[in-house]
């Protein structure tokens, strides 16, 4: 079962940043355009926090099931210094809940503005610097041995 959420979770990260980068598109040419804020609008910002959310709950699955975070929490003060096992243990869940709270915050609160103007500033805000930290916490290729795409 962890085997395959792994590769779930590897793969699905692709429809993350997709939806990210579609919603933040949107919210910058909507704004530059003086557009109203549309259905469409609010769909493509929807898409991203639910792949976002979706993303963070398979992770989250995975932490807790993890031998390598297993390993981390076993002597946390010592592997603080082990930079695969800190980054497992610590910095890759907590850079990723930082980003899921700033797109949330930034699609509810969006939601509640009034003007088609700042609804598109607050998703372009929060999902941009939401997708900047996502994309700072992924285990790219060749950082902590992890392969861009799983088998």
């Amino acid at each position: 079962m962890y085997q395959v959420l792994l590769v779930v979770h590897s793969y699905s990260r692709w429809l993350v940043l997709l939806t990210l980068v579609y919603a933040i598109f949107k919210a910058l040419s909507g704004l530059m355009a003086k557009k109203e804020f549309e259905k469409s609008d609010k769909i493509a910002a929807l898409l991203g926090l639910i792949f976002a959310h979706t993303q963070f709950v398979l992770g989250l699955v995975l932490y807790f099931q993890s031998q390598i975070v297993s390993i981390f929490w076993q002597d946390m003060g010592a592997n603080m210094k082990n930079a695969t096992l800190r980054f497992w243990g610590i910095e890759h869940i907590f850079t990723m809940i930082i980003a899921i709270v700033l797109i949330t915050v930034g699609y509810s609160v969006s939601k509640r503005k009034e003007l088609s103007a700042q609804k598109f500033k607050f998703i372009l805000i929060f999902y941009a610097i939401g997708l900047l930290i996502i994309l700072s916490a992924i285990p790219w290729s060749g950082i902590n041995a992890r392969p861009l795409f799983r088998m």
